[in-house]
């Protein structure tokens, strides 16, 4: 069974169409992130990492994580053996100039 392609004129009007989805996205997602920051920079003043704010509530912790430091471990160990324990992964990109 063939595949119906899309006409040039379609193409170019999606395009157009998610170019400007990415652009309310990329803008609600700054008011989101200013808003959060509002709540924490809040958090901070009052000095507590939870509120209880009727239906929600809001923490703000500190978390311990592990990361590998892959600059010290070819510092230490070297790039031969930094690489042989690295593999390529194939992967595709999608992407719009």
């Amino acid at each position: 069974k063939e595949i119906e392609k899309m006409a040039t004129n379609e193409l170019i009007i999606k395009v157009e169409e998610l170019k400007e989805l990415e652009a309310l996205i990329e803008e609600a997602t700054a008011e989101a992130n200013a808003i959060r920051d509002s709540i924490k920079a809040e958090m901070i003043a009052r000095d507590t990492e939870e509120m209880n704010l009727g239906k929600y509530i809001v923490r703000f912790t500190a978390c311990l994580s592990s990361r590998f430091d892959t600059k010290r471990f070819k510092e230490v160990f070297g790039e031969d053996v930094y690489k042989a324990y690295t593999k390529d992964v194939n992967s595709r990109r999608f992407s719009i100039a």
